[in-house]
């Protein structure tokens, strides 16, 4: 096989890996104090000991919160592959009680190839629902209910919560009722009726160590040696990657990226941005193509804004940041023209334009939002009293000032020496 076939071969396994949570989260879970051992733990407890239980999974957006769900969930099939059943429910499609426990009653008949009436009532809904819980509970099956989207089920009258827990208080049934939620205080959201009748049990979703950050990349980026890859090179690129990966431009490249979203899922966007800039010809990962991914991936509306902005405009967003550097908490538009004329008798630059100029090109920068007025108040007051601040971060200002093509040797300056 030669080396462009490989890596192409090499490309598409990658590609794969890092659209398939399962895969993703697998070495996550090795753990006994993982959240998928405890989750196992408790729905098998369950299974195996005829028992109730609730819990919820809390965690921001993308932590893998219904990944390891779905990777627990897949595990207790093939271990118990007849003593399990599982209704889905999304709180965007069903957080009304009519349209839940409808659609409840659909799933259970699917499930148990009975005849479901789409006329049936909210109360005949219900009623079947739990006589079901009974049923099952009698065959020794455990219900599992999957609530997504948990907080918004807690709105309005909590009439499917109460009845889904009030069901499993019934010695008879056999239930595990799971809350999946990016609302850190979704249990603080139940009624007194539903909350006496919840177990409080909660597993958080925090955003991956450094450590668990290094294991995952190995484990994601590494090629298997078994494969219908040639074996020579899965070494050589494995070896590769273990250098790339202790090198400490390639860390500070990922915590970069990740300073602004530590999820995982935020991470595997970046990874399959990366990966699709590999060299075929070398066949191998290389840390330019981490550091390519990253302003590709990363978008910067204010560093684009900067780049659109006119010389003058620069002049003034450079003056603003000398005025905050110089601990001149509240300044306007008078201050930066003071500032302005400063910088020009100082250096002797040609960039210097009239007044009436210098205000719109200001107003310019307001309408664009790189610069704000500090408050509402003063409508009827002039723009040049108004106090006003910037809305972009010395890092931006300076990295805008870099890329842009034409930008005056001395506001570089300025910005390096205030650096």
């Amino acid at each position: 096989m030669g080396r462009e076939k490989a890596a192409k071969e090499a490309l598409n396994l990658l590609r794969g890996r890092l659209c398939d949570p399962t895969f993703v989260f697998k070495p996550l879970s090795d753990s006994p104090e993982s959240n998928y051992s405890k989750l196992k733990f408790i729905i098998s407890s369950s299974v195996t000991e005829a028992c109730n239980n609730s819990i919820l999974l809390l965690g921001p957006r993308g932590s893998g919160k219904i990944a390891v769900l779905e990777l627990v969930l897949k595990d207790l099939f093939l271990e118990y592959p007849d003593m399990i059943s599982v209704i889905r429910l999304s709180g965007l499609l069903h957080s009304d009680d009519n349209c839940a426990f409808k659609e409840i009653a659909r799933q259970l008949c699917v499930e148990h190839d009975l005849l479901f009436s789409k006329m049936a009532s909210f109360d005949d809904n219900s009623q079947f629902m739990i006589a079901m819980l009974r049923e099952c509970g009698l065959a020794h099956k455990t219900v599992i209910f999957v609530l997504d989207e948990f907080d918004l089920f807690a709105q309005g009258k909590q009439r499917l919560l109460y009845s889904l827990l009030d069901a499993m208080q019934s010695i008879t049934s056999q239930a595990v009722v799971i809350g999946v939620s990016c609302r850190l205080d979704a249990d603080q959201l139940l009624e007194k009726r539903v909350r006496s009748r919840f177990s409080h049990r909660k597993l958080m979703f925090l955003p991956p160590s450094k450590e668990d950050l290094q294991r995952l990349l190995g484990h994601i980026l590494s090629l298997p040696l078994d494969s219908t890859l040639p074996r020579d090179y899965a070494v050589e690129f494995n070896a590769k990657l273990q250098n790339m990966l202790a090198d400490e431009k390639f860390k500070q490249t990922i915590y970069t990226y990740m300073d602004s979203d530590a999820t995982v899922n935020h991470l595997l966007r970046f990874l399959f941005r990366a990966v699709s800039y590999m060299d075929l010809g070398s066949g191998f990962l290389a840390l330019e193509n981490f550091k390519t991914a990253l302003p590709n991936i990363q978008r910067q509306p204010k560093l684009e804004c900067i780049t659109d902005c006119s010389i003058l405009e620069l002049y003034i967003l450079v003056c603003m940041k000398r005025l905050e550097v110089k601990e001149q908490n509240s300044y306007n538009f008078n201050s930066v023209m003071t500032e302005y004329k400063s910088i020009h008798d100082t250096f002797q630059t040609s960039d210097y334009y009239a007044r009436n100029v210098c205000l719109r090109a200001f107003e310019h920068l307001q309408q664009r939002e790189l610069i704000s007025f500090t408050d509402n108040r003063g409508h009827n007051q002039s723009v040049e009293f108004r106090p006003v601040k910037l809305l972009i971060s010395s890092y931006e200002l300076q990295k805008g000032l870099k890329s842009y093509r034409s930008c005056p040797v001395i506001l570089l300056k300025l910005m390096d020496r205030e650096a």
